[in-house]
């Protein structure tokens, strides 16, 4: 797992440059933005178990067939497995945010997911929306915490989504 800091090095000293302007601005909004990451992530960290609540609720809400019988959810098997893994991508989300990069979400959460969800039947249309949802989420608590310009926030929840979203071959 690479950090925004380490892959931009890793770039450079593979194509033999020094750093050109554009590294440089990189780096220098990476660092601009810790104390933001910093912040958000102790907010996901206090309350975490509550986001994924949150996020849990509103996607039963908006979509009440997944808990019905017959349902991907019904059971409470079934419904705690969705939660474990709405935490999981919370969780994985955070690392990503704090180190600037989606290098984690490659290698620890995405490789193969999207396969390994179709052929245990587990729609993925549910699983993009929790995701969504839990975006929100963070950004208003981040919000809360005095987090001005939670655009951040954005990348590794929609990176995830759009990963796991189909895709047209």
């Amino acid at each position: 797992m690479r950090d925004a800091v380490t892959s931009l090095i890793k770039n450079y000293d593979v194509a033999g440059r020094y750093f050109d302007r554009i590294a440089i601005d990189n780096l220098k909004g990476y660092f601009e933005s810790g104390t933001a990451r910093i912040k958000a992530a102790a907010a996901i960290n206090s309350n975490a178990a509550g986001i994924v609540k949150q996020a849990g609720s509103a996607l039963f809400d908006e979509q009440p067939e997944l808990i019905r019988p017959g349902g991907n959810a019904y059971t409470t098997r079934r419904y705690a497995a969705c939660l474990r893994d709405m935490d999981y991508y919370l969780r994985y989300a955070t690392y990503a945010l704090v180190a600037g990069s989606m290098d984690v979400l490659d290698e620890r959460v995405l490789q193969g997911l999207r396969e390994t969800y179709n052929s245990l039947g587990v729609p993925i249309g549910p699983t993009v929306r929790g995701i969504q949802i839990m975006k929100d989420i963070v950004k208003e608590q981040a919000a809360s915490s005095g987090v001005t310009n939670t655009s951040f926030i954005d990348e590794p929840f929609d990176y995830m989504t759009r990963e796991l979203s189909e895709k047209d071959i």
